[in-house]
């Protein structure tokens, strides 16, 4: 050591040192050590003997991966779906972190402690913890005991589920409210389209286009019958014309030679008039011309011949001369085969007229139709139209009205469902205190103030070394 005043350098011994520090300074320091450790090994004890012990109840839930969604076909409507996207498809919001509010709010902390029948303070906050790139909430609850952390757990859960549906009801309630505008707007645009087409089909006597379709499909079998109907006119017309040539007889003739063999007393005339005739012949063959029987023969024969006459002019109410009346004679022959050809012939003639007729109806109906067809077609546009409207109106009510139902089904697209995939557990052993902690930690805190203790005796007797030297190297100067 340098002396101060004269800056010579010299050695001070051990010994002289220690008679430097006096010894109280010893008890001093060692009092003070015993002091703080024993008073913090006294808090240590005093804290395991009277603190209360704490159980954890460990338990975890999990969050769907993925959406779900919903598809209706809708017969001639159209197609109505309804889905709702992954509640992780947003990298930026974890829905859990929602959860993890919810679970530790005091709306869902207190109706927990109302279902245990405690004070929400009793009941503390669960901790919770988000396992990273899972879709699992790790949840701790404390509780006095075993059995009462179990049950702590058990009724947040219940609580937090109870949240979640009255939050999804708020949700689809909200939802269901703004659609409601929508819907009641689809539900008028279709009533006021329908209205238009029914009123449409009113006056326009249109109802659809099958209409249109059905009548020009009864135009073509009407003109199918026609075509047959002429095939059938010509067919008969030709065979009333062979019948007349061959019978030498117009249709007209034909039915007064029916006319007249109808009526008895022609008949009656005829038979004498031709029993009268062949008489005369036999008569003239056998007496002569001048014979008193066969001239009384003729007078009778012309008497006879003059009746017919009259009777067959009275009949066909005009005068018919004998060669007329003698082509009319159906029965001119005995094999009675002109008499079937002129029925023949009347029956041609009848038919002809029948189809004839026939076709006569056909034509005019199919211009009537085709004169219809050509007002429906006209008005077939204007009806597609409005049924083209009224059928987008329904499918956009239809759709709306089926989204909304859906939408009342998907109640989770906000708020997921949660599961539990690790039951509350019920703790063996307490969480805290922890005696092997509390006296590693108290043990630890010893080590360290019994070193703090001995830093500043060791300071306070360096210092004392420094001002006994000084002090002995003043005395010696002066």
């Amino acid at each position: 050591m340098k002396n101060a005043a004269s800056g010579e350098e010299f050695e001070i011994e051990p010994s002289l040192v220690k008679n430097l520090a006096p010894k109280s300074k010893y008890f001093k320091y060692l009092i003070l050590g015993l002091i703080a450790n024993a008073t913090l090994w006294g808090v240590a004890l005093i804290y395991l003997a009277i603190a209360k012990p704490v159980y954890i109840s460990k338990w975890a839930l999990i969050l769907p991966g993925s959406g779900g969604g919903i598809s209706v076909n809708l017969t001639d409507i159209g197609q109505t779906s309804s889905s709702s996207d992954s509640p992780f498809g947003n990298t930026a919001a974890d829905p859990r972190a929602n959860y993890q509010f919810l679970v530790t709010s005091e709306e869902v902390l207190a109706d927990a402690a109302a279902q245990l029948k405690i004070k929400p303070q009793e009941l503390g906050k669960p901790k919770v913890k988000l396992v990273d790139n899972t879709l699992i909430m790790e949840l701790e609850v404390a509780g006095p005991s075993p059995q009462d952390a179990q049950r702590q757990s058990l009724a947040i859960y219940e609580a937090l589920k109870t949240k979640l549906d009255f939050l999804r009801r708020e949700e689809v309630a909200k939802r269901e409210e703004g659609s409601q505008g929508s819907l009641d707007s689809a539900q008028e645009k279709l009533k006021i389209a329908q209205q238009d087409l029914s009123e449409y089909k009113a006056m326009s006597g249109l109802i659809s286009g099958d209409q249109i379709k059905d009548l020009s499909n009864n135009i073509e079998q009407l003109r199918k019958q026609k075509a047959e109907g002429y095939a059938l006119v010509k067919q008969t017309t030709n065979r009333l014309n062979q019948l007349s040539f061959d019978l030498n007889l117009s249709v007209p003739e034909a039915a007064n030679a029916f006319t007249l063999q109808a009526d008895q007393l022609f008949q009656q005339n005829l038979k004498d008039y031709s029993e009268s005739s062949a008489l005369m012949i036999v008569l003239k063959a056998k007496w002569g011309d001048n014979h008193p029987l066969v001239i009384k023969e003729e007078a009778r024969k012309g008497a006879t011949e003059t009746a017919l006459m009259d009777r067959a002019s009275t009949i066909l109410g005009r005068k018919v001369s004998p060669s007329a009346l003698a082509k009319l004679n159906i029965k001119s022959d005995n094999s009675g085969g002109r008499e079937s050809l002129i029925r023949d012939l009347v029956t041609a003639q009848s038919e002809q007229k029948g189809v004839t007729a026939q076709n006569q109806a056909l034509s005019e109906q199919i211009t009537e139709l085709e004169s219809r067809l050509k007002s429906l077609v006209q008005k077939e546009t204007k009806l597609d139209n409005l049924l083209r409207e009224v059928q987008v109106a329904q499918a956009i009510f239809t759709s709306t009205l089926a989204k909304q139902d859906l939408g009342k089904t998907d109640t989770y697209a906000v708020y997921p469902i949660i599961q539990i995939i690790a039951k509350p557990s019920l703790p063996e052993e307490q969480s805290s205190p922890n005696a092997a902690i509390v006296i590693l930690g108290t043990g630890i805190a010893s080590i360290f103030i019994t070193a703090a203790i001995v830093i500043l005796w060791q300071r306070e007797e360096t210092k004392t070394v420094k001002v006994g030297i000084i002090q002995p190297s003043n005395l010696a100067g002066s």
